[in-house]
């Protein structure tokens, strides 16, 4: 893993703990998210202080955190560990995803602005640049930063904290789904593509709660391929 360089904010000033602290803690849940940290791994509290070049103090608030989302678990005196998911495990929180992905049209929506468009155009770009041999670390990033984008189309901050702890929680039983064979991921991608033009061809004409609506679909029809495609591996056994 490549060293992080040092913190710093705008025009060169300093970052502030706080944002020092977001940003390990966005790191470091995006490595368990793309699996660069797979389930089991012990995380090296003396390591991890190295490469933020920070103290064991702040890092362990980091954890600390991260052990709150569900993503890592901590044993006294052994270490923190990276939690495993099965999507089994996790047939509720995705219903409450399913739910929540409509509220995100309905409370305090908020029409993209220059800079989203300009996001949406990026994310589109990459959707559609992908060939018949897709990278699947590459396309479960762009899924993660496609989430984030739509995340800002809701002024609600509750419910986007709320919607992004789960969907972090979540997140890595897809990437799994596809290394284990159980998932098609050309198919995958196309979907995704699908998905990504829909919603954006609801934004175009200012329907945020279609838009949301669309994104509740593909949740769902998402966790149904991956329960289906879990099935179908245990019935081979």
């Amino acid at each position: 893993m490549t060293a992080v360089p040092p913190d710093s904010g705008t025009l060169g000033a300093p970052a502030s703990a706080r944002d020092r602290f977001d940003r390990m803690h966005a790191l470091l849940r995006t490595r368990i998210c793309l699996l660069d940290y797979a389930p089991g791994t012990r995380l090296s509290e003396e390591a991890l202080a190295a490469e933020f070049g920070t103290s064991r103090t702040p890092l362990r608030r980091v954890l600390a955190r991260l052990e709150g989302e569900g993503l890592v678990h901590s044993v006294h005196g052994v270490g923190t560990f990276v939690t495993d998911v099965e999507v089994e495990e996790l047939a509720q929180t995705y219903r409450l995803r399913l739910e929540l992905a409509e509220l995100t049209g309905r409370l305090d929506p908020v029409p993209p602005d220059a800079a989203l468009w300009g996001a949406f155009r990026d994310l589109s770009a990459r959707a559609h640049g992908f060939g018949p041999d897709p990278d699947p670390r590459a396309f479960a990033e762009l899924i993660m930063d496609f989430f984030v984008a739509l995340m800002r189309l809701t002024a609600n901050e509750p419910l986007r904290e709320i919607c992004e702890r789960l969907y972090f929680r979540t997140t890595r039983i897809w990437l799994k789904s596809v290394f284990a064979r159980r998932l098609d991921l050309v198919e995958e991608v196309d979907v995704f593509r699908r998905e990504v033009d829909d919603i954006l061809r609801a934004l175009r004409i200012g329907d945020l709660a279609s838009a949301a609506l669309i994104q509740r679909a593909h949740i769902s029809m998402s966790f149904e391929r991956m329960r289906k495609g879990v099935s179908t591996t245990n019935s081979a056994l």
